[in-house]
Formats: C-alpha cells, sequence, structure tokens
C-alpha cells in the first residue's frame, strides 16, 4: 500500500490508543461509520471523506498482521499488503466489505455490481529516475477467484437454488430501524447476500466465497517528471467485483528519495555550493553537481553571498508538457577558521587599505609569558 501524503495517523483516525482492543477498534469504526455516512451529512461534502479514512483505517488495524506492520514500519510498512485505495470505492461497496460488522441492514448499503474495488501499493524513485522515467516490478497480494471453483463459490458439478428468503431477487424490504429515517429501505438479503440464489454444495478451497488471496506481479512505467505523492492507475489490476467480472484498478503512488545535493522546486532543482571568499571577490570558474554528471560554472568577481545562478535546461521535465526546468546554483562564501602567517600578513595589508577596523595582532602565549617574567608586563 502507498502511503499518500498528509495521510493521518489510523489510531488518530478512530481516536483511539495504540494499546486498543480488537474489539475496541470494532466499536470505534462501527461510531464513527454511522457519525460520517453520507446519508446522515448530506450538507457536509467532507463527511464522505472521513468515513473512508476511518474504514481503511480499521481494515488495517482489524487484521492483526497489518498491524503488527504498521505499529512496526508505519503506513509505509503496508506496502503490498493488499490494503484497499477506500477514495477511490464507493460507499456502498464499503459496506458491502464489512457487512458481517454492519448487518445488511446498515443503512441499506448493498455492493456495487460490475466492478471490484481498487488497491494501492506505493515506490520509491530517486531524482534520476524522475528525470528519465522507471518501470517498476511491483509484487502485491490481492483478493481473486478461487481456482477451484472460478469464482462462482460452488463445488464442481454442484448446483444452485434459489433463496428463499428473498424470492431470488436478492432484495428485500425494511420498515424498521433506520428506514424510518429514510423512508422505505430496500437492501440486499441477508441470507443469499444479495446474489439471489444459494449453494446445494460449497467449494472447498474457498468455502463459498469464490475468493483466495493470489499473489501478483506487475510492470508498472512511471513517466518522466512525476512528483511525490503522484500516483499512476494499472488499470484491472484491483480486485474483482462480487458479481460480474470487471475487476478495479492498482494505483501505485510515488515517494521520491532525498537527494544529497537537491532539493526540487517544480521542475527546478535548487542546490548549494560552497566557494572561497577570494573567489567571491575575484571571480572563478567552479564545477557543481548537476542530475547528468558535472558542469562549470562561471563566478564573477564580487559575487555576493547567497547569490543565485541559473543552468538552463538541468532540472526535471514536466509531467505533461515535457519542459524541463533549470538548475538554480546558490553559492554560500566560506570563511577560513585558521590561516597562516603569510595569508594572514596579506590580509591585514588589504584590511589597511579599506580603511576597515579589525582586531589587532594576537601575541603568542609563550612571547607574552617572557615579557611577563621580564617584568614588562603587569
Amino acid at each position: 500500500m502507498g502511503v499518500l501524503l498528509d495521510k493521518r495517523d489510523y489510531y488518530e483516525v478512530l481516536g483511539l490508543s495504540r494499546e486498543a482492543t480488537p474489539e475496541e477498534v470494532k466499536k470505534a469504526f462501527r461510531r464513527l461509520a454511522h457519525k460520517h455516512h453520507p446519508d446522515r451529512n448530506p450538507d457536509d461534502p467532507s463527511a464522505e471523506d472521513r468515513f473512508k479514512e476511518a474504514s481503511e483505517a480499521y481494515e488495517v488495524l482489524s487484521d492483526p498482521e497489518k498491524r503488527q506492520r504498521y505499529d512496526r514500519y508505519g503506513h509505509a510498512g503496508l506496502c503490498g499488503t493488499g490494503v484497499r485505495d477506500y477514495s477511490h470505492m464507493g460507499v456502498e461497496d464499503i459496506f458491502s466489505m464489512f457487512s458481517d460488522l454492519f448487518g445488511q441492514d446498515f443503512f441499506g448499503g448493498g455492493r456495487r455490481r460490475g466492478r471490484g474495488a481498487d488497491l494501492q501499493t506505493q515506490v520509491e524513485l530517486t531524482l534520476h529516475e524522475v528525470a528519465t522515467g522507471a518501470t517498476r516490478s511491483i509484487e502485491f497480494e490481492r483478493t481473486d477467484f478461487c481456482d477451484g471453483c472460478g469464482g462462482t463459490g460452488a463445488a464442481p458439478g454442484s448446483e444452485r437454488r434459489g433463496c428463499a428468503t428473498c424470492g431470488g431477487y436478492g432484495q428485500v424490504e425494511h420498515s424498521g430501524g433506520f428506514a424510518g429515517l429514510f423512508g422505505r429501505m430496500i437492501t440486499a438479503c441477508p441470507t443469499c447476500r444479495g446474489r439471489g440464489w444459494m449453494l446445494t454444495k460449497v467449494c472447498d478451497r474457498c468455502r463459498g466465497s469464490g475468493r483466495a488471496l493470489k499473489r501478483r506481479v506487475v510492470q508498472v512505467q512511471i513517466p518522466a517528471g512525476i512528483h511525490d505523492g503522484q500516483g499512476v492507475r494499472v488499470r484491472g489490476e484491483g480486485e474483482p467485483a462480487s458479481e460480474g467480472t470487471e475487476c478495479g484498478d492498482l494505483y501505485c503512488y510515488v515517494r521520491i528519495r532525498a537527494h544529497p545535493f537537491f532539493e526540487r522546486h517544480k521542475q527546478d532543482l535548487l542546490c548549494q555550493v560552497p566557494i572561497s571568499f577570494t573567489q567571491a571577490a575575484l571571480g572563478a570558474v567552479v564545477e557543481v553537481p548537476t542530475l547528468s554528471g558535472k558542469a562549470e560554472l562561471r563566478i564573477p568577481a564580487g559575487t555576493q553571498a547567497g547569490a543565485v545562478f541559473r543552468l538552463p535546461g538541468q532540472g526535471l521535465p514536466d509531467v505533461r508538457s515535457g519542459r524541463t526546468g533549470d538548475e538554480l546554483v546558490q553559492v554560500t562564501v566560506e570563511i577560513p577558521k585558521k590561516l597562516n602567517r603569510d595569508q594572514e600578513k596579506l590580509l591585514r595589508t588589504f584590511a589597511a587599505t579599506e580603511d576597515k577596523a579589525v582586531l589587532p595582532e594576537s601575541r603568542g602565549f609563550f612571547e607574552k609569558l617572557k615579557d611577563y617574567l621580564a617584568g614588562k608586563l603587569e
């Protein structure tokens, strides 16, 4: 799973401590699901985002293995574990996923048929790869069709029969509970889970679910110029729908590794280069790093500390237009901490021509000690 920019801590999302029990995690999620359900907040567009955020937190903290990885490594530890990308899912899909927790009549939620859930993962790139584009081999797990039954949940050779509860319609009508708040509620049948049929004998491999965890490896093309936090969608690599064959998508989000010399500002690269005070005063030609190696930069005489020079075309490409940015070099002037006698003498001669006040020459300790013992110092 990918860690998105500014993703909040899952315990903070659910309002829990890190020592929360599984039952406390479940209760916290149910409370937030009630509170932020979009049907109860028609005038608050952000309610759906908070509901999805809580759903993602619950998926991780309710799973012992995922929670252990998250506690140890944070969001980065969830890469490749199959955590869904809830930001791209419908509310009905989410309620269907947690039907055992909510019950089939919780706000009338039912699984959207025809398209499965999206997944997300994360890759790390260097600035060099951002400049050229990259191909990554992504390995992850997803819930897929069971090989034993082809996704039907039925044992080979067995038959289906119509559901007696809903008469094969897959839906039932409710008049109690939350239905009074929103009128007549038509929900998925709790017996057949909205399918309209029941199995006479379930598949031994998946126990009737029709699904199994499978390891997937896909090649993802990362375009040049991509920014930290942006994602690449790989169509059809998400999970399959409960009904129908269309899978969701895989969203591969990018993290960019820190560079020892450069900072990025849109398509430009910023770099600080130290020069000596004599180079700043007299001018010089210095070598500076670039993503493609090194380049020569001419420093004019009289350059001040903090001056910025531009190297055209040495930045990063724009992910849409392809236009390449520049490299901006800021110089810092280094002052030597120690001078030899010749250097100090030359600088004092120069200081005299400036008519600037400077500290007098310091006398060595042993010279002053000699004068003190001779009575010349008191």
